[in-house]
């Protein structure tokens, strides 16, 4: 599969290791150009391309960019196929990107991602710590193996990105339309919680769409707070407890 990553930080660099690990063609491009991109990203065979070359002639863009910057990239997507299958791995916190209102007032995250970049998208790998995807991903069928949810309105594109999903050492979660990807959001029990494939779905189904930005600030208050920084375990458990 033709696949571009936008965006060459923790997450977008790890996917283009491992998607490109898994034998697909990997373009990476970043806002700084082709020599932002560092050069362990393209260790495993991605290679950095400008970016309005790099949403040409592609099968999937996956956008690992911060969130409320979607905006930015409109017009470069104004030409790009309807087709093509577009990934969005953010999510919105306050403190990082400014108070959106729109989001704020209840708008799903990747709802308004979509508004934004001008056309649909699918959510995938926003449930999931960087560390856990660099560190914790495993072959299909393998006990314990950690899930992440995946939604979209178009089948085929959530089944595409599942796909990509068990590709980068996840089991893939069917989470449904992008409307009810606030399941996966900040704050919610399946948000970066480590969690399997039987876990996750009870997980989804238990979200508080009032509660979660209420709990998803009152963790990253916590953080800040802290003395030293917490292993990738750590975090894991302080999200866990926040829903027992």
């Amino acid at each position: 599969m033709k696949i571009t990553v936008i965006g060459a930080g923790a997450i977008g660099g790890n996917l283009a290791r491992k998607l490109s690990t898994a034998g697909h063609d990997v373009q990476v491009a970043d806002a700084r150009g082709p020599e932002g991109v560092p050069a362990d990203v393209l260790e495993s065979g991605a290679r950095a391309a400008d970016l309005g070359d790099a949403v040409q002639d592609r099968d999937v863009i996956i956008l690992s960019i911060p969130f409320g910057r979607a905006a930015e990239l409109a017009d470069l997507f104004a030409g790009v196929p309807d087709e093509t299958v577009v990934i969005d791995t953010s999510n919105y916190y306050p403190h990082l990107s400014g108070n959106i209102e729109a989001v704020d007032d209840g708008q799903v995250e990747s709802l308004w991602n979509a508004g934004q970049l001008g056309r649909p998208v699918v959510k995938a790998w926003n449930a999931a710590l960087a560390g856990t995807q660099q560190t914790k991903g495993s072959v299909a069928g393998t006990p314990g193996r950690i899930a992440i949810p995946v939604a979209a309105d178009s089948d085929e594109a959530r089944r595409v990105a599942m796909r990509l999903v068990d590709d980068t050492g996840f089991d893939a979660h069917d989470a449904g339309v992008l409307a009810d990807s606030w399941r996966q959001q900040p704050g919610t029990p399946a948000y970066c919680t480590e969690l399997t494939l039987d876990e996750l779905a009870p997980a989804l189904a238990a979200a508080d769409r009032a509660e979660a930005p209420r709990t998803r600030d009152r963790l990253m208050a916590h953080f800040t707070t802290l003395t030293s920084t917490p292993s990738l375990s750590e975090i894991v458990e302080m999200n866990r407890s926040a829903h027992h």
